[in-house]
């Protein structure tokens, strides 16, 4: 474990190094890689029923055993309560939490012995979870992919501004996926990243092979922040994004917006792989992934990177 950067102590890991837990994307096989390279692998909790979530805790203490993982758990999951007793139960060490208020379920953890992270789109959000208790927050800018902020804060801009205001260590999310955007983030005042697009290239992550060649072929200007009248979320344009846009330049209601939304269009697009009716969540860095790399690989090749860039005389920021 790397104790001189206040991330990788805090969660147990040798590289301040986070794997997103995003839904139908992050399973256990993805975790268990990240964790084993030396980052933190998470699972995303949110595209899964409780027995479900069981099942891959296990399997990812079987196939990372005694390296620390974490659950992402969006707050407004119907049934948060199954999966925060389930974490308790099985001793997860580390909890994400997002969409939501961090009040609610901060105490409970930290009762257990819990390490809480709360990600955040905006300076406002990321006090109130500091003052909630949590033990650091992740600040993510609106290149990320799936749910995001209204603000539309870009991560050059939210990372400094969120770093200058909180006590708590800050981790950085929302378009890096190399060295050379870790490193950029952390002079910006981060002391750990968050990657979650990338991740989803990768041969272990639990996407559907048809979404992961579609992200691959994305070019520039592929994904828009769309249903911001609902839920904000990066979409990957395909024909069920362009009808979202088409029915929001018509003036839709919100309450269209959600018809035409419906149910289970994530999973459908991601998980499936329905590339027209599917909701398919990335981030605007997809225009710049071009192969599927191990997980293992990506965590080595981005510690790599980051040594080789940061050099000496740069204050130990990047000594990891």
């Amino acid at each position: 474990m790397n104790t001189s950067n206040r991330v990788c102590a805090l969660l147990g890991i040798e590289y301040p190094i986070v794997q997103a837990g995003m839904v139908w994307c992050s399973g256990w096989e993805l975790a268990s890689a990240v964790s084993n390279a030396g980052g933190l692998g998470v699972l995303g909790a949110g595209s899964m029923y409780p027995e479900v979530l069981r099942e891959h805790i296990a399997k990812v203490k079987a196939a990372a055993p005694g390296k620390p993982f974490a659950v992402n758990v969006p707050l407004l999951y119907p049934a948060v309560e199954e999966h925060m007793a389930s974490i308790v139960e099985l001793g997860v060490p580390i909890v994400f939490t997002s969409a939501g208020n961090p009040r609610t379920w901060t105490q409970h953890l930290h009762d257990h012995g819990i390490v809480v992270i709360h990600v955040v789109s905006s300076v406002k959000f990321a006090l109130k979870a500091q003052d909630a208790g949590v033990d650091a927050v992740v600040a993510e800018g609106f290149e990320a992919g799936g749910h995001n902020g209204r603000e539309e804060t870009t991560t050059m801009c939210l990372v400094p501004s969120v770093a200058d205001a909180c006590e708590v260590p800050v981790i950085a999310a929302g378009g890096l996926h190399d060295g050379r955007s870790i490193l950029a983030a952390m002079m910006l005042g981060a002391e750990g990243v968050q990657l979650g697009s990338r991740f989803v290239a990768t041969p272990e992550s639990s996407a559907h092979q048809a979404f992961k060649s579609a992200v691959l072929d994305a070019g520039e200007g592929s994904t828009s922040l769309e249903l911001k009248d609902v839920t904000p979320v990066r979409l990957l344009h395909n024909p069920f994004a362009q009808e979202v846009m088409k029915a929001q330049q018509s003036g839709a209601t919100p309450e269209e917006l959600r018809a035409l939304l419906g149910r289970g269009r994530a999973k459908k697009g991601m998980f499936e792989g329905d590339l027209n009716e599917g909701e398919l969540e990335i981030g605007q860095i997809a225009s710049m992934l071009h192969d599927l790399e191990p997980a293992g690989d990506l965590v080595r090749r981005l510690v790599t990177e980051c040594r080789e860039l940061g050099g000496p005389g740069l204050g130990g920021r990047f000594d990891f």
